[in-house]
């Protein structure tokens, strides 16, 4: 988890968030999630699983944020100094005493699950108002 503290301007100034970033040109969800987690931290994945996708109306300057939500089991390397919050391990048992967005609290109970989540959650100027979910059963492959 990183703790985003060392940017005055940041609209996540003191709130704990998982790592990931938006989107470049001609990148795919995954290698988004690749790149952004070695930029952000310094380590590198080596496999993940993809857990759901989250829709944000209107999060930031009145645009949408689409998410994918992909939980990360293997990885290499070393933490960096990261420019965007301080980085820290966080048991599972702890991150609900975070201060965490009130939509983040919903949804890390459904990486448990098994198969995928689609949701939307809505807020109004920064403050949670609601959410809906639709859950997904796992596939054989």
């Amino acid at each position: 988890m990183i703790h985003r503290v060392k940017r005055a301007n940041d609209m996540h100034l003191g709130k704990w968030n998982g790592l990931g970033g938006k989107l470049e040109a001609g990148e795919t969800p995954e290698e988004c999630a690749i790149r952004e987690i070695h930029e952000e931290s310094g380590l590198i994945v080596k496999h993940m699983v993809l857990k759901g996708f989250i829709t944000f109306p209107g999060f930031a300057n009145e645009e949408d944020w689409y998410t994918f939500i992909y939980v990360i089991d293997e990885i290499e390397g070393e933490l960096i100094d990261s420019l965007e919050g301080n980085l820290a391990w966080i048991n599972d048992g702890d991150l609900f005493d975070l201060n965490l967005w009130e939509g983040d609290k919903i949804f890390l109970n459904w990486l448990e699950y098994p198969g995928v989540f689609s949701a939307k959650f809505n807020y109004k100027n920064g403050q949670f108002i609601d959410h809906h979910v639709i859950f997904y059963p796992a596939q054989l492959q």
